[in-house]
Parts: structure tokens; sequence; C-alpha cells
């Protein structure tokens, strides 16, 4: 047994110093002579990806966008006097707008694709181009910006998709590969292994459960593949962290499971329904946890919980510290909403406590959020192409003023010719109150003429008109 674990090391040896003097070799060797690593030593093949990187990248597709955005102006010419003034049209100014990105086809069958929603915010025309250069106008399936994810569609022609992994499998250490068009050069790909996971409270996005990576992304890799060394999609390259605006090895990707998640929403509903618990929580900061009398310093306080909602029923309490949600560890506040917010509705959540010092577990069912669409077809065709909701407990203006956020508005509908936006608060319609959902979907239904909206855009007001 000695002898035998001695010659492996000493054939092991011998394989990397012959690695090392082929690699020495092809270094220095200049001139017209054409110096290579050898493709075997001792009959043994060198490690390469290539073989696995064959199968993948027919999968990774460009994603060419053109789009349109509206022009800053000067305020001044807001006002209809001027713009009638100086003659001046009463469409908002747009400017084109050209962006690269990547996508991963996962299912053939249908001709999907998965992407970043900053990929293909704004665009009016969107091109894919496959690894064998074929071309394909796209159209959008649906997008969830809250999480950068969207799914488009190409014309399911001879089509590979990729094998899906268990991203919850992942572990720090594993190395991965990503693929995807870097500042438009063409499909390219790097490798690194798992630096992190279930990065969150980075501020990318609104839900955060990030693979964190030292594999380079670059602009442009934003939709691209993060695969395992079986050739398996791990996650969706979506951000940098960067001072200077290149790689610098932190990076970070959407776990496949959460991606896929959003995406059968987007397919069934066309939008993506939050859970909700009805609580809220802060950090657990140094002086509350002195003050609870506890050493752990992780963890998020619940400072109220809302009436006969899914937190109160499962028995939270003011004063309950959340220290892990289904097995995940509460580090700060942040974390409880990722949780709550990435699971779907109807799912049972297991929340792990303190409480006077004492550990507890308690269960709730998501439920969903108070946001909808206003269906087509509604009395109110004005409103057509708009989502709102309530004004929930995380949002900067809950318990400041009471109405209705605008979740999205479709481009080209009459509410975005009118001026609206996503993030507005409209607090009336035609002079009367609209304190929530309830009321404001009460009101428009029963209005046939002109809406004025009064609307709050950070923080300013003004009234808008859809006609």
């Amino acid at each position: 047994m000695y002898n035998i674990d001695l010659d492996r090391s000493l054939r092991t040896w011998i394989l990397n110093f012959c690695y090392g003097l082929a690699l020495t070799a092809a270094l220095v060797v200049t001139g017209p002579a054409r110096a290579a690593l050898p493709g075997a030593v001792e009959g043994q093949e060198l490690p390469s990806l290539a073989p696995m990187l064959e199968q993948v990248t027919p999968t990774v597709v460009n994603i060419a966008t053109e789009g349109r955005v509206q022009v800053r102006q000067n305020p001044l010419f807001s006002d209809p006097f001027f713009r009638r003034f100086f003659n001046m049209p009463d469409q908002p100014l747009e400017r084109k707008t050209q962006s690269l990105g990547s996508g991963v086809i996962v299912d053939a069958e249908r001709g999907l694709v998965l992407t970043n929603n900053h990929v293909i915010a704004n665009a009016v025309q969107i091109t894919v181009t496959l690894r064998d250069g074929r071309h394909f106008d796209a159209e959008i399936v649906g997008s969830d910006p809250a999480t950068d994810v969207a799914v488009i569609k190409v014309p399911a022609e001879n089509l590979t998709d990729i094998g899906v992994a268990d991203s919850d499998d992942l572990r720090v250490g594993d190395f991965v590969v990503a693929i995807g068009n870097p500042f438009g050069l063409g499909q390219t790909v790097t490798s690194g292994i798992v630096s992190a996971l279930s990065r969150s409270g980075l501020g990318i996005e609104g839900y955060e459960d990030f693979i964190q990576t030292d594999a380079s992304i670059n602009p442009g890799n934003s939709g691209g593949a993060l695969v395992n060394l079986k050739g398996e999609l791990v996650g969706i390259n979506t951000a940098i962290f960067s001072r200077s605006g290149g790689n610098i090895g932190i990076g970070f990707a959407i776990p496949i499971n959460m991606a896929l998640q959003i995406m059968e929403q987007l397919l069934d509903t066309g939008m993506v329904e939050r859970g909700f618990i009805g609580v809220q929580v802060q950090d657990l900061n140094p002086d509350l946890a002195e003050a609870f009398g506890i050493k752990n310093q992780k963890g998020a306080v619940v400072n109220s919980v809302m009436p006969d909602s899914p937190a109160q029923e499962a028995g939270l309490q003011p004063g309950d510290i959340i220290v892990s949600i289904n097995s995940k560890q509460v580090k700060a506040a942040s974390d409880v909403r990722n949780h709550i917010g990435l699971l779907p509705v109807g799912e049972e959540v297991m929340f792990e406590i303190l409480r006077a010092g004492a550990r507890q577990t308690l269960k709730a069912r998501i439920t969903a959020s108070k946001e909808f669409k206003l269906a087509q077809g509604t009395r109110n065709p004005r409103l057509q192409g708009v989502t709102l909701g309530d004004i929930e407990e995380d949002h900067p203006y809950f318990n400041r003023v009471k109405g209705v956020v605008i979740m999205a508005v479709e481009r080209g509908s009459r509410a975005w010719s009118a001026g609206l936006r996503k993030g507005d608060i409209i607090t009336s319609v035609n002079q009367q109150a609209v304190p929530d959902l309830q009321s404001f979907s009460q009101l428009v239904d029963e209005m046939d003429s002109t809406l004025v909206l009064r609307v709050i855009r950070g923080d300013a007001a003004a009234f808008l008109v859809i006609k």
C-alpha cells in the first residue's frame, strides 16, 4: 500500500514537472518556431474545459437592443403655455439608445431565453445572435425589475438549451465558469470560484440573494451564464463591484433557482406576485442587543405586526428577534425582506426567533402582496397597462402619505403618454382622495371621463391629465 502511494505521488510529481517544462518552453521560444503545450504527458491527458464548453456555448446568446428613453429637459418647457408659445410637441422628447448583453437558452422547444431586466429595459427592438451566427428578432415575455430577471422568446428553430443545476447545492470554493458577451467582443469564457453565497444588502436590486464569484464579469456579460464544471447552469450573471467600471474579481450572479422561479411566474401571469407576511423589522444593533440582554448581534428586530396578517396569525410579536428564516441566517432587516419577497405565494415559512432570551420556532404561510394589475377590458381604458400597489411598510412614504404606488407603466400606453411613471404615488383622482388600492379601483371603475391625478414624485407634487 505504501509503495503504491509512493508510485502515485512520483507519477504526479513527474506529470507536474513535465507540464511546467512544457509551459516554460512555450513562453520562452521566440521567432518563427511554433511552441505548444503537449496534449498529454505519459499518456495522461492534460485537464481542459474545452469538451464541456463545446456543449454549453451554443446555449449562450448575444443580445443587442435598441430603445428610447425620455430626454430630460428644462423644467420651464413642462409648462403647457411655454410649450404652445415655442410650438413644441405635446409628446415627451426621446432619444434612441443601444445596448449589448447576453442571455441563456433554457427551453429550446419554446425558444425561451433568460436574461437581465436591465439588458432589455426600454427596448423597442431586440436582436438575438446565436453561437452559430444566426440572428433572430426576440419578443419580451415578461420582466421583473426587482430581481433583474427577464424572459424573452425567439423562434424555436434548432436551438440548444442548457442543463440546470440546483443552485442551493453550491458551496464556497466550487469552480465556476462565466460565459457572455463582454464589451460586445463576442462570446467569451472566464473561470473562477464561488467566493460567497447569499450576498444581500448591496443596493444593486430590490431583492438580492447573489452568488459572488471571482470569474471575470464585465459590461456585456449581464444576462450570461454562470455554469459549474459539468456545464450546468447555476446562475445568471448580473453585476460587478468596481470603482473603475472594470472587473476587479467581485462579480455577482442571480441563483438559477430564483431566476427559474421568477420565470415561471412571468410565463403564468406576466408578472411576479410578491410574498407578504405583514411585519416591520429593523437591524439588531449593539445597543438593542444589550438592551435585550443577548450576546448575538445578528438578526432583525420586529417593531410592528399588521393586524390579521400571516405574521400575527403565526404569533410574531414586537420585540421578537428573527435569527433565521427557513434555516437561512438573518443578519439584518434587509434579509427578512429578501427571503420573504422571493418565496412563492402559499409556501410555508419557518421563523426561528429569540423571545426573552429563549429560542422559538414559528410557522407562517406566505400570502400575496396587495399589488395587482388592472385587467384589459376594465371600464376605464385610460389605465390599461398600469400596475399599481398599496404603499407597503418598506416604502419610504409609508405612514407619510396615503395613496397608491405605480409599480409599472407600459410604454406607449395612454398613461405613459400622459407622463405617469413607475414610482409615482397617486393621492387623488378628480380631487377625490384615494387612501388605498381598493378605494382607487372602485373610484376609477366608475369614471368614464378624463382622469385628473394628483401625483407625488420624489419631493414634488403635480397634477397629470389622462384623456
